[in-house]
């Protein structure tokens, strides 16, 4: 064979091999082109299809729903289109962000006297969804620094769904307004309410204090959902005053407002548990407290004498909760 038959089959075979190993990524790039919208429709982790949505989002719905609640929160935050974070952004899917794709419900023809299917998630009525199903869609946006202690706090275990407190389709939530928040909190907490009758009480039902001043509806790490972990600093955020340190403390002011005060309401003075002087003789019980010996070294005054009323032991001991006064001991500046 000569040296140019020689290259020239050499030339051709390297040919055909890149020509044959073209043809194989271009087979191998077809099958890809084809299973990529496969792997898109796949299957939720639960086994579920890809949800399909309404083509055209709220419009479809309005179609029908065009009247009353179902209009109304067109005129609420949910429905600030420039908003990117809302449901109806055109980013997202509308009503259906929250209710969840419902192409049952779209496309059902009931038969006359029939209702149409309802649609995948309802927040109240007889086909409302659990409170599970709910709070998940909620905290889909709305779990941030506020709500971060939802998940396993006395509402959420409880079996509270944010619907049971929050109104969505309107544009005046009561449980958001000072003045109407103890109404949305009432309902439930039936002994808070009946304690805000009393003579002394927080002036929640006046609109001036709401619940949400307190406590952290939403979870808390504090005891009954209070905003601090303590107690004692829930109640310092308005009465600072009571803090301290004080050069004289009076100790059961340190340890616990609740020794002495009803938050909600007492038929006593001041919020207190009792009247005075039998609160102060709830623990001054000895060394001439007990009603039947003089009191103060020689005073003359005990709590059955006609100087206990009124104030009773605060006609003297005005600093009840400490003073700074240098002269302070015992509370008497």
């Amino acid at each position: 064979m000569s040296a140019k038959r020689w290259l020239f089959g050499l030339l051709c075979g390297g040919a055909f091999a890149v020509l044959g190993a073209s043809a194989v990524l271009a087979a191998e790039d077809s099958v890809g082109s084809t299973t990529e919208p496969a792997v898109a429709a796949a299957s939720d982790d639960d086994g579920s299809q890809e949800a399909v949505y309404a083509p055209r989002g709220t419009d479809t719905c309005l179609k029908c729903h065009d009247t009353g609640k179902a209009v109304e929160i067109l005129r609420t935050a949910h429905a600030v289109k420039g908003d990117a974070r809302t449901p109806l952004a055109d980013a997202n899917h509308g009503c259906e962000t929250c209710h969840g794709a419902s192409p049952d419900h779209l496309n059902s023809h009931p038969a006359k006297g029939e209702k149409r299917a309802s649609p995948a998630i309802m927040f109240s009525g007889p086909n409302k969804a659990s409170a599970e199903k709910i709070n998940k869609v909620c905290l889909g946006c709305h779990e941030n620094s506020a709500r971060i202690n939802w998940q396993g706090s006395q509402h959420d275990v409880n079996g509270n769904a944010c619907t049971n407190c929050h109104t969505l389709h309107t544009t005046e939530d009561k449980v958001l307004a000072k003045d109407t928040q103890f109404k949305v909190c009432f309902q439930c907490h039936t002994q808070q309410r009946a304690e805000s009758y009393a003579l002394s009480h927080h002036p929640v039902r006046e609109g001036k204090v709401a619940c949400a001043d307190c406590h952290s509806v939403h979870g808390s790490p504090g005891d009954k959902l209070l905003k601090e972990v303590r107690l004692n600093d829930t109640c310092y955020n308005c009465h600072a005053e009571k803090r301290g340190p004080l050069l004289f403390e009076h100790q059961p002011v340190r340890e616990l407002c609740t020794s002495c005060h009803v938050p909600h309401g007492s038929n006593n003075q001041r919020l207190l548990t009792e009247r005075l002087p039998d609160l102060c003789a709830d623990c001054h019980n000895g060394g001439g407290f007990n009603g039947s010996t003089d009191h103060a070294n020689g005073y003359g005054i005990s709590i059955r004498n006609k100087d206990a009323f009124g104030r009773a032991c605060m006609n003297c001991h005005t600093q009840i909760h400490g003073s700074n006064n240098p002269a302070g001991y015992g509370f008497f500046r």
